[in-house]
């Protein structure tokens, strides 16, 4: 290796330095879905970087959703996938298969994964625990088992993470009757980084992150405060599929996580230099 080379993975290291002081011993809730979950090579480059991350002492907490697998289980069992205002409907009989696809082969898969790459993880879901409790959501039309969190019981996941592990939740939750509802896994993610007081909670998307243009990646907008989201809506910068995105980054902040990160999951080692370089990759709200 040259000297030049020697210097320059110095100088990242260095770089990084810093970062990892600041988020050591601190929570980092990660929202895990699209195409870095669904395309393999990525899905390893993920998991190793939350190793990673945990190795230099930061505790990170993998929240995860399932569309696509979701999508092909139902299909194999010949029910239609339907969706109302980006929502999935969730009758009886699929909400039983998103518990299962999610608690059971993603949650599970995503676990092994991670001790592939020397990690220790412990599965979880919003049911374990009364974790995440939901109602019914209420709306103009009816979702079915669609849940709203009405609570978060954050036990288990401290005490997973005070033992070392890597908590991955799988997004579904029950009411006090014990009946399941399939919750938004944005959604859950922010409302578990809230009461859990993260530092940071990354979104991981398919696109670079929040564009005055969305036509052109070039027009990324790096930092938004939260009180400027209204008037980016209004200018239409903030809309369509991008909205409860935002909106959950919003909420997060509000309740008090620190800052909240839309990143780009497709690009390899997107939270590695989202969380510990001084560019960032994505848009922070703060």
């Amino acid at each position: 290796m040259s000297r030049i080379q020697n210097n320059i993975q110095a100088k990242v290291l260095m770089d990084a330095l810093p970062h990892i002081q600041h988020y050591s011993d601190k929570i980092v809730v990660v929202k895990y879905g699209g195409n870095a979950m669904t395309n393999e090579e990525l899905k390893h480059d993920v998991m190793s970087d939350i190793v990673l991350l945990t190795l230099v002492g930061i505790k990170v907490v993998l929240v995860h959703g399932g569309g696509p697998e979701i999508n092909d289980m139902l299909n194999r069992v010949g029910i239609e996938s339907k969706f109302i205002g980006g929502l999935r409907y969730t009758d009886a009989e699929t909400v039983e298969i998103v518990k299962m696809v999610l608690s059971g082969k993603v949650n599970k898969e995503l676990v092994a994964l991670l001790a592939q790459n020397k990690g220790n993880a412990l599965g979880l879901c919003g049911i374990d625990g009364q974790m995440l409790m939901a109602e019914k959501m209420e709306g103009d039309v009816d979702l079915g088992f669609v849940g709203d969190i009405v609570k978060v019981n954050k036990k288990p996941i401290i005490d997973a993470l005070d033992d070392g592990y890597i908590p991955v939740i799988a997004t579904v939750a029950c009411d006090e009757k014990g009946s399941t509802y399939n919750v938004n896994a944005d959604t859950a993610a922010a409302r578990i980084a809230a009461e859990l007081g993260a530092e940071n909670l990354v979104l991981m998307t398919d696109i670079a992150g929040l564009l005055r243009d969305k036509d052109n990646p070039e027009t990324l907008i790096p930092s938004v405060n939260v009180s400027e989201v209204s008037f980016l809506k209004r200018q239409g910068i903030i809309s369509g599929g991008m909205i409860p995105k935002i909106d959950c980054c919003v909420e997060a902040v509000r309740r008090g996580v620190k800052k909240t990160c839309i990143i780009d999951g497709r690009v390899p080692h997107s939270i590695l230099i989202e969380l510990l370089s001084n560019e960032g990759i994505g848009t922070q709200f703060v």
